[in-house]
Parts: structure tokens; C-alpha cells; sequence
């Protein structure tokens, strides 16, 4: 079950859930999503500002809850990230999503979003290129973003990586910014593992895809987010690993001496799962769409990684 797809006409809703950002900034987003035949309607927390937020956090969360509610708003496009959706969990309100479902947009902080969003309704949502970043990403992959609201999402072929694991493996397709995702493990919040999937609205597979990106870090940071999921024990309960781009990463004086990638190889150890690195995903250019809560097949070999939807 997917949210209803969009169609030329239909009225898009761009806001702010986490950093500021003005309605001038948008005009060329705004231009190019009704290029592409939608309706832009601009959120109340489009514009609005509080110290580096879009508006305080009740502002946010009520202009979110807004365009869940209307009828008319077929998909909400979040136009960055920075740092600020989870402040917002505790005031959204859960029968808004599950009542009014419609495709949510975006990546990195809205991850929080994202999570939220799969914990309460099962349903899909997708991690894909923002407005704040549209003219820093590819064509191919604003390309497949247009698809993506149609409902339509694109096989994706990636390149090999020397730390890749070959294999094969399906399973329901969960995760987003590592950083984020770590914040949120021992809450509520945390993506829903299939132990905790309702019978009766579980999909027909009982597996998870990991998909993990991120910016910006210390590489002890990547380890120290990386063991934890170790730990804690989520990395024995995944069918398969995607690693999107771990970009700018960043080191101490007394260097770490493995980059992000190693320590995540290092961490996944002798798990017998397919594990996808350099993937087309995240803080990067080639910002493929990912329908996050959808079915999938990861299939690693030497020439390529590949991921292909299924029907779930």
C-alpha cells in the first residue's frame, strides 16, 4: 500500500521542519516543481524564524500537522534539513499521519520524520533531494525525484566497492541519516523492527534493508553511532546493509586511521548479509530517490550494486 501517487495538478506543500529558509530562496524550486505540472503551496513555516529554526518548534509541528490535514495537499516536500524535525515528535500528533496519509519528502534531519511517519502508519515515505539542495544535485536524480511523486521509483544500479559483500537479500527498506537514527535508538521514535510490526499490517516480508548516510562527522563519531547499533544488537537482526555517502567527513589531530567506510565494514565482522557501500544516496550529487518502508531486493556482485522495488 502506498500513499496516493501525484499527478499533474495536484498541490504540493513545501515546509520548514528544521533550519529556516526563505520564501526567495525557494522561487527556483517553487519554478521547477510547477514545471513539472504540480500546484506549490508555501507553509506558514516557509519564511518564519527563530533564532535558526523555521519558527519555534510549535510552529513547525503545527504547519506540518496543516498540511497533513488538507485534503487538497497530495505531497509535503521538506525544503532542508540542518537540524530540528525531532524537536518536533512530541508535537505532532499521531492521528493526523494515520488519517491523512500522502507522500512526505526529504532526508538527512527529516529522517526523524521518516521514522515517525513508518512507526505510525507502515506506509512509505521518500528520502530524496530538497529544495535547498536541487541545484547541487544531479539531473538523473531530480529526474527520478519527479518519477517518485508520481509513485514511481527507480531501480538503482551503484558501483562496486572494494568493501563490499556480495550476496542477495530482500526485505523491507528502512534507516536514513546515521546520526539521526542514533539519536533516536531507546525511544519511540526508532525505526519499528519486524518483531514490533502488527500482525494484521506487517508486510509479507519479516526482513529489513539497512540504508545508512551522513555528513559532516568525526570518524570517531561514525564508530562510536556504528557500535551502538552493534551492541544493541540491530546489526544481527538486518537481511542486508546500504551505506549511501558519508560525506565530508571529518578527523582529530592524532588521525582515527580507518575512514568511515572501514569502521562500518569493520563493525558489520563476518554477518553474512549483503552490505552495499558507496551507494547513490545521501550528501551528494547523485541523490537517487529511496522509498524508505518499501519492499526490496539488494543484490551485490562484482560489477554492481542493485537495488529493485517489489510490490509490498
Amino acid at each position: 500500500m502506498n500513499p496516493k501517487p501525484c499527478q499533474p495538478g495536484d498541490l504540493i506543500a513545501l515546509v520548514c521542519p528544521a533550519r529556516k529558509m526563505s520564501a526567495a530562496d525557494l522561487e527556483s524550486a517553487k519554478a521547477l516543481l510547477e514545471s513539472w505540472g504540480f500546484r506549490v503551496r508555501l507553509g506558514s513555516s516557509v519564511g518564519a524564524e527563530d533564532h535558526q529554526f523555521g519558527g519555534s518548534d510549535a510552529v513547525r509541528a503545527a504547519d506540518l500537522m496543516t498540511q497533513f490535514r488538507d485534503p487538497e495537499v497530495r505531497a509535503i516536500l521538506c525544503v532542508r534539513g540542518g537540524y530540528g524535525s525531532a524537536r518536533l515528535l512530541l508535537h505532532l500528533d499521531p492521528f493526523v499521519f494515520i488519517n491523512h496519509p500522502k507522500w512526505l519528502v526529504g532526508f538527512s534531519d527529516i529522517t526523524a520524520l521518516h521514522t515517525a511517519w513508518w512507526n505510525l502508519t507502515g506506509l512509505p515515505s521518500i528520502h530524496a533531494p530538497m529544495p535547498s539542495l536541487f541545484q547541487k544535485t544531479s539531473p538523473n536524480s531530480m529526474q527520478a525525484l519527479q518519477l517518485a511523486f508520481g509513485g514511481h521509483f527507480a531501480n538503482v544500479h551503484s558501483p562496486p566497492h572494494p568493501l563490499n559483500r556480495e550476496g542477495r537479500a530482500e526485505g523491507i527498506l528502512l534507516g536514513g541519516n546515521l546520526s539521526v537514527l542514533y539519536s533516536l535508538r531507546g525511544t519511540p521514535y526508532f525505526p519499528k523492527l519486524p518483531d514490533q510490526w502488527p500482525a494484521q499490517s506487517s508486510p509479507s516480508t519479516k526482513k529489513v534493508i539497512l540504508f545508512i548516510e551522513d555528513l559532516d562527522e568525526y570518524l570517531y563519531h561514525i564508530d562510536r553511532m556504528v557500535l551502538n547499533l552493534e551492541l544493541s544488537g540491530l546489526l544481527d537482526q538486518i537481511a542486508g546493509l546500504i551505506v549511501g555517502g558519508m560525506t565530508g567527513m571529518r578527523d582529530n589531530e592524532i588521525p582515527f586511521g580507518k575512514s568511515a567506510e572501514e569502521i562500518i565494514r569493520e563493525r558489520m565482522g563476518t554477518r553474512r548479509v549483503p552490505i552495499a557501500f558507496g551507494f547513490l544516496a545521501g550528501h551528494q550529487p547523485d541523490n537517487v530517490p529511496l522509498a524508505l518502508g518499501k519492499k526490496v531486493t539488494l543484490s551485490v556482485g562484482p560489477e554492481e550494486s542493485y537495488l529493485e522495488y517489489g510490490h509490498a
